[in-house]
């Protein structure tokens, strides 16, 4: 895919502290003390903490940040914020009752603003932190996003859906007072009238609004039936206000064609900043005033394209790329206190870095190890911030921790926080490898990681031989890495080798790899794969006899074509797959994007394309007993695809399992126990055929 989602109760310090810390610990002593083992067991998805959503003040001797903890009552990721300084010192910000998000500080870091469901809602709170005093400054009927300070610390300008009356073409007449009829019938004629894990969309926009720092009403500042959900950047004068947008009249159509505008805050006069094809987005306007950076690339409809960084004058004029020698994506943003020069993250090689960008002049990198955030799979998720001097805060990557706070200063990195020494310390955790095959199909570098199981060294030095999962990633242009997998560590837990790859189409290898797969998925990535599995048997202590293979979304296509493809598996488990590209593209919620940007004709214009990269098109070669998995409530892979190839497998009396996760999207892992559900079912499955 191209890359292109209260009332505060007042105690004292103290009190904040013992409260939010007991309520964590409480829920990991009581996972804890049921599971006396030393590997990692199922339960322990509770105990499991990361850190995100962070904030470096000017001095860069503290990071606010959002420390994400698993609720076991209420079976949500829930969290608050807390503050962590370069000595170490680890104090709550918030209470730890409600789930608080979104911390961003006062350009005098005097106060921090943030969002809260103290009240029950989303709702903006401000923290004054000399004092210590917290005030609720927004009653809104629908969340606030994208909170950005006024340079001068007066305002805050926000995002926030503003509903419209829903269509109705037909009244029925005659219903006496007090009758239950049937709910009335819903009227749809958008383009995208749904989204995976939202359910059906509701009449209205998100646009850009403006208060008081000191409270009081919002003020709407812009207008239209467009979206504004981008990042908000201040101009220096605090007079106009530069964000993204889609304000083409075919936008459902051309989804990604995003644009950047500036809006006059007293006037509410807009001015388009840039006008071309692609998906121009998140500006950031520089310190001195002077320029926008911002992220985009011109649209060619292809399954992949390298995100640029580009500067342009404050007018919009002199517009220029300033990575086009980075064959790679560039992730986010934020510009250096001298406005000579842009940090910028982006992945390399499964890896995530952050570099120094000069607008005249060589790029250097200045951080490492970024992730951490993706939690149930090795995914390449980060944050990070710069404060005025340059230091770098950053979330953390260990493949044997979920994210942390670290900074970097002066090329020296310090690890702020060890939010997982009660929970990981006494466990024995797979210890991951990197390795390199080439493709048997053109010889291409495939890079992959080896998580292995406890005592893994002991028992092959003994003789012993493992089972081996191979587990896919999604995307299908998204990249794994050494990062931590609470799925995957889990896996090997259980007595697994477990590998996973990056095969051709996954980005951070560049734009020609990432692109091999366009209108051509799946196809060689499987000749990848199959080179890993061989790379890893010839070098590890693996029963052949023993190999088992699974992935999601994307990972499940190529399990699903794996399995059509050759009989080497002892068991696969398809999770949330698509198993037909023609009913896929006519169901999926975001049809136009898939259409246009995968394909190069409509369903029906092409059928023969279509089927030919479809795994239902070779259920007729599977025997491997294959399972099933799927939420429920999946709008992006739905699971009426799940159901053609459980049939088709059930016709042929293969044995087959279905697995449906009640009210899940597609994101399964987003409740604990759904990804408790999902790892439990495909050990189970394996087990019972080695």
């Amino acid at each position: 895919m191209n890359k292109g989602i209260y009332l505060v109760l007042m105690l004292t310090p103290m009190a904040v502290a013992i409260s939010s810390t007991m309520a964590i610990a409480d829920t990991q002593s009581a996972v804890t003390q049921a599971s006396p083992d030393n590997t990692l067991q199922l339960e322990d998805i509770f105990t499991l903490e990361y850190a995100s959503n962070l904030e470096i003040n000017n001095d860069g001797d503290e990071v606010y940040f959002v420390r994400n903890y698993m609720d076991i009552q209420s079976d949500k990721k829930l969290g608050n914020i807390w503050k962590v300084d370069n000595k170490k010192r680890l104090t709550p910000v918030t209470n730890g009752l409600h789930v608080d998000f979104s911390p961003t500080l006062s350009p005098d870091n005097s106060k921090l603003a943030y969002v809260s469901t103290a009240s029950g809602s989303p709702q903006i709170h401000i923290k004054w932190l000399e004092s210590g005093d917290v005030g609720q400054m927004s009653h809104f009927s629908h969340a606030p996003s994208n909170l950005t300070w006024s340079p001068d610390g007066t305002k805050i300008a926000f995002t926030r859906f503003v509903p419209s009356k829903p269509k109705s073409v037909a009244s029925l007449p005659g219903k006496p007072h007090n009758a239950k009829w049937a709910k009335p019938a819903v009227y749809i004629d958008d383009m995208y009238y749904r989204f995976d894990g939202a359910g059906f969309t509701k009449p209205g926009h998100s646009h850009i609004f403006v208060m008081s720092a000191d409270g009081g009403s919002a003020r709407q500042i812009t207008q239209g039936q467009f979206d504004h959900r981008s990042n908000l950047s201040w101009t220096k004068d605090g007079k106009q206000i530069i964000y993204a947008t889609n304000t083409r009249e075919d936008k459902e159509l051309e989804w990604t064609d995003s644009n950047i505008f500036s809006v006059d805050v007293q006037t509410q006069k807009v001015t388009q900043l840039t006008d071309r094809l692609g998906p121009d987005n998140a500006p950031h306007v520089s310190p001195n005033g002077n320029h926008i950076a911002y992220l985009g690339y011109d649209q060619h409809h292809m399954n992949y394209e390298n995100t640029l960084l580009y500067v342009m004058d404050i007018d919009g004029s002199n517009k220029r790329a300033i990575t086009t020698d980075l064959d790679r994506s560039i992730n986010s943003i934020q510009w250096a206190d001298n406005s000579k020069a842009v940090y910028m993250s982006y992945h390399d090689k499964g890896e995530t870095y952050v570099a120094y960008q000069p607008l005249n002049g060589k790029r250097k990198i200045v951080a490492k190890n970024l992730g951490g955030l993706a939690f149930g799979r090795p995914y390449t998720g980060s944050d990070f911030d710069v404060a005025e001097n340059g230091t770098i805060a950053f979330t953390y990557s260990d493949p044997q921790r979920p994210a942390d706070i670290a900074i970097t200063r002066k090329g020296k990195t310090q690890q702020l926080t060890d939010l997982n020494s009660d929970a990981l310390d006494y466990k024995i955790l797979a210890d991951i490898k990197e390795i390199n095959v080439k493709s048997s199909y053109d010889d291409r570098n495939i890079q992959a990681w080896i998580a292995y199981p406890p005592g893994y060294k002991a028992a092959k030095e003994a003789g012993k031989q493992f089972p081996l999962i191979l587990e896919i990633h999604g995307g299908p242009v998204t990249n794994y890495g050494p990062h931590f997998s609470a799925e995957v560590q889990l896996m090997a837990a259980s007595g697994y080798v477990v590998v996973y790859a990056n095969p051709r189409g996954s980005d951070s290898y560049g734009k020609e790899f990432a692109q091999t797969i366009h209108n051509n998925y799946p196809s060689q990535d499987y000749d990848d794969l199959m080179s890993v599995i061989d790379g890893v048997i010839a070098q590890e202590a693996i029963n052949k006899d023993a190999l088992f293979v699974t992935g999601g979304s994307g990972g499940g296509v190529l399990t699903a074509w794996i399995i059509g493809h050759t009989d080497r598996f002892k068991a696969a488990v398809v999770a949330k797959p698509v198993i037909n590209w023609y009913s896929f593209a006519l169901t999926t919620d975001i049809y136009p994007f898939v259409i246009k940007n995968w394909f190069k004709k409509m369903p029906w214009e092409d059928a023969a394309h279509y089927m030919k990269l479809s795994p239902i098109s070779y259920v007729g070669n599977v025997t491997t007993p294959t399972m099933l998995l799927t939420g429920d409530a999946d709008q992006r892979t739905p699971i009426a695809e799940t159901e053609q190839y459980y049939q088709a497998l059930k016709l042929r009396n293969i044995d087959t399992a279905m697995v449906r996760i009640p009210d899940a999207p597609h994101g399964i892992y987003k409740r604990p126990s759904n990804l408790m559900s999902k790892v439990a079912h495909i050990l189970w499955w394996f087990e019972k055929y080695q």
